[in-house]
């Protein structure tokens, strides 16, 4: 039985153009989540006359607003990319996240992806000639066309099933 493991091609990578959509669109879904969690925290905080969260979330500076925005992010990459191989965002552009050999990364794997996500500039180095960010390199991950790879994993597997018996 041949044994051959697929290596990602290279030309599967994703344009700079659509990691940037990807960026923009998972944005959004922050966003979306930052506020439901500040409704839920005014809702929570009102039911149980808790007026000190009340007057922290009507106050809230920059710094904390960033945190909390940070945090989410950290979460919502998490969890999305860890349970689905891929964001919201990246579902509607038709890509995911991948190792090097087109599978699955690890949940260890996307969670240091998306701490690396939190290093300053990290959304702007996926523009260079590469489409590979920081967020990429560091944790080994690519992001690629989810149905180009599937097609190019489903020829691997058929040519290394030339020259072998049939099993009936």
């Amino acid at each position: 039985m041949n044994k051959s493991t697929y290596i990602l091609d290279q030309k599967l990578l994703v344009s700079g153009a659509v990691r940037f959509l990807n960026y923009l669109l998972d944005n959004i879904f922050i966003l979306i989540l930052v506020f439901i969690f500040g409704f839920v925290m005014a809702i929570v905080a009102s039911l149980f006359d808790m007026n000190g969260l009340l007057i922290w979330l009507d106050t809230i500076g920059d710094l904390e607003g960033r945190v909390i925005f940070i945090l989410l992010a950290v979460v919502y990459y998490t969890v999305t990319e860890g349970l689905m191989g891929q964001s919201f965002g990246k579902l509607i552009t038709g890509t995911i996240v991948v190792d090097e050999n087109g599978e699955r990364p690890s949940f260890g794997t996307i969670f240091k992806r998306s701490l690396c996500r939190i290093i300053p500039f990290d959304a702007l180095t996926f523009l260079s000639s590469s489409s590979r960010g920081w967020h990429d390199s560091i944790s080994g991950t690519y992001v690629v066309n989810k149905k180009a790879l599937a097609e190019e994993v489903k020829i691997f597997k058929e040519f290394n099933l030339i020259g072998q018996n049939e099993v009936i």
